[in-house]
């Protein structure tokens, strides 16, 4: 029923429209929680894991053709949010590996 609810989606819940989702999924609907598809409780993809594993996967094996080093112009400039992050980003040089 969240899915189809007006006062969350709009007057065109009920139809299908993924044009709604073209600003991401957080602003697709009046909260940006709204949408459960890989949610928790009965109605959860019975996939997710094995879709999370298979993308860590995939990630690893492109990563490990890769060098990283902090880019030059990196300032350190800590900030304390909820963790602990670098208030201006981390530039990042990547350098392709010798096959």
């Amino acid at each position: 029923m969240l899915h189809r609810d007006e006062e969350v989606w709009g007057a065109d819940a009920a139809e299908f429209n993924p044009l709604r989702f073209r600003d991401g999924v957080g602003r697709a609907a009046a909260h940006p929680n709204a949408l459960l598809s890989f949610s928790i409780g009965s109605r959860s993809c019975i996939g997710q894991d094995f879709a999370m594993l298979e993308a860590k996967a995939t990630l690893a094996m492109i990563l490990r053709q890769f060098a990283f080093e902090v880019a030059p112009e990196y300032v350190h400039a800590p900030a304390d949010f909820l963790t602990l992050q670098p208030m201006q980003g981390l530039p990042v040089v990547l350098k392709l590996l010798d096959p």
